[in-house]
């Protein structure tokens, strides 16, 4: 039974039983939407992970392992069959079959108003043959050998139960139904989500009766509703308070070299004027100086990334040139962060036309990735040294999402996780040609474009063999980079805080979830 009140959707349930262990959790972002095909995002994949399943799922390193599909494999060039378990349920007791399979992945491409689609990761499949109710095939339009990647992003659900859907639904809870580890009990937007124990779940039973976890996006809130014991486990923790942390003998922490890329993004959607950008004495350019690539170069030269990972990130993380760190599938080897060269960006402001500089507004959020503010106010005073007068403006996440979707901004902050870990993750999403028909470009919000980049991720996307499509993706990562399609600034560390007591497997990916949390043994 699903009841709302004062726009909060509660399921009415049996009370908890007495004594059940819970847990609360605390994280810095907090989800957009209940709805697993909204809004691809970590926290939303997160939630995706707590109350939905996807047929294939990934370790802590991202290698791929079961999920709702048992096995899975190449019976031709262009078909892949999955093998699905057997006795699987959704939340309200319906079967999960190749037929809710099939009805997912129709679904996807249809979510509206999405702020970061889902499209991509099915775009390749061309048809869905229900073989019968345990088998599915997918059949591409040629060779694919990434569709068992592409699919751990694609949660599945309930033909019965969600035809017609609207994300409004999710959102309300009466369509937030899953087969995962965990059922909703209740969703209060931007405040927290509670779930409860699935006991029919597939896999390994859970510690936790009841879960709650709130969204604190403040960094101060969240430490101290860890020391006062208000909440067992944060997520984000502030680079400021690892050490004390550290240091104090009720907490532990939890930490890994993780897959998100923090970079810089330029407008390149307008040939003519550019929202915030003017000449030196604040009158309007008729250009876009951006379109130019010096003006790019200089940009990213100016930028000294080893202060920002050490002084501003506080050995948080990793200053980079590229997507993604050492040892990842894709990683171009040699391909490091560019030194910073005032001198030289200064010069090739001169040759593009600059000599003395220009006016610029850096834009990015103030409580979406660690130390967000910190970092473009730093980089704004870096490029105000070479003559590219910086103003900073931060703001809260709900806001700048939408606006940065919009391509209301010239210059801005964002992040990307690469929950796959690997390059054709970033690939798509970010530096490909937007292309909402292939599926590309889903979060490549500057517009970037380039045909050898694109030239090199298609053939990718159609290479079978593993060193010959790695190569393809260095090669196309070395493109987008030397063109500076983005501003690569660092990788971060993944780093978590609990009470004592708690053990947690640390993720590359960064997501932090309760089936990722069990009482220490």
């Amino acid at each position: 039974m699903l009841r709302t009140i004062a726009g909060l959707a509660v399921l009415a349930l049996a009370p908890a039983v007495a004594g059940a262990q819970s847990l609360t959790t605390a994280v810095g972002t907090p989800v957009t939407s209940l709805d697993p095909h909204f809004h691809n995002q970590a926290p939303n994949n997160a939630m995706g992970d707590v109350i939905f399943d996807a047929l294939v799922q990934t370790d802590e390193k991202v290698r791929l392992r079961p999920g709702l599909a048992e096995s899975w494999r190449a019976i031709s060039d262009s078909v892949w069959e999955f093998k699905l378990r057997p006795n699987v349920t959704f939340h309200n007791g319906k079967p999960f079959t190749a037929d809710d399979v099939a009805f997912s992945i129709a679904r996807v491409p249809q979510v509206v108003n999405s702020p970061g689609s889902f499209s991509g990761f099915v775009r390749a499949i061309q048809r869905v043959e229900v073989v019968d109710p345990l088998t599915v095939r997918m059949h591409m339009g040629g060779p694919y050998p990434l569709l068992p990647t592409d699919l751990f992003s694609v949660r599945m659900l309930n033909r019965e139960t969600h035809e017609g859907a609207t994300t409004e639904d999710f959102n309300a809870g009466r369509a937030a139904i899953g087969t995962g580890p965990y059922r909703l009990r209740s969703y209060r937007p931007g405040e927290r989500v509670e779930v409860e124990r699935n006991d029919n779940w597939w896999g390994p039973r859970q510690p936790w009766q009841n879960v709650t976890i709130r969204f604190i996006s403040s960094d101060p809130a969240r430490t101290a509703a860890l020391l006062s014991g208000d909440v067992d486990f944060i997520d984000q923790v502030p680079t400021s308070d690892v050490e004390k942390l550290r240091q104090n003998p009720r907490v532990q922490i939890s930490e890994v070299t993780g897959l998100r890329v923090i970079f810089l993004a330029l407008d390149r959607s307008r040939d003519g004027a550019t929202p915030f950008v003017t000449d030196a004495d604040g009158k309007p350019l008729a250009t876009n100086p951006l379109n130019d690539r010096r003006v790019r170069e200089a940009l990213s030269i100016a930028i000294d990334r080893p202060s920002i990972a050490s002084r501003v990130m506080e050995g948080m993380a990793v200053p980079s040139g590229q997507f993604l760190p050492e040892g990842s599938f894709g990683h171009v080897p040699g391909l490091g962060a560019p030194r910073p060269d005032p001198a030289r960006a200064r010069a090739l402001l001169a040759e593009a036309g600059y000599p003395r500089g220009f006016r610029i507004t850096l834009h990015g959020p103030n409580d979406r990735y660690v130390n967000d503010a910190r970092i473009i106010q730093a980089v704004g005073q870096m490029w105000t040294r070479i003559g590219v007068q910086t103003a900073v403006e931060a703001m809260p996440w709900s806001t700048y999402v939408g606006r940065s979707s919009k391509q209301d901004f010239s210059a801005f902050l964002w992040g990307w996780g690469s929950n796959s870990g690997e390059a054709s993750n970033p690939l798509r999403a970010l530096t490909a040609t937007y292309d909402a028909t292939r599926g590309w470009g889903a979060s490549n919000r500057a517009r970037y474009s380039n045909p050898e980049h694109d030239r090199l991720f298609a053939e990718s996307l159609r290479t079978l063999d593993d060193p010959k499509r790695e190569a393809l993706f260095q090669q196309a990562t070395r493109v987008a980079m030397e063109d500076i399609g983005i501003i690569p600034l660092h990788i971060q560390k993944n780093v978590w805080a609990m009470r004592r007591g708690l053990a947690h497997v640390a993720r590359v990916d960064e997501i932090g979830r309760p089936q990722d949390i069990s009482p220490a043994p």
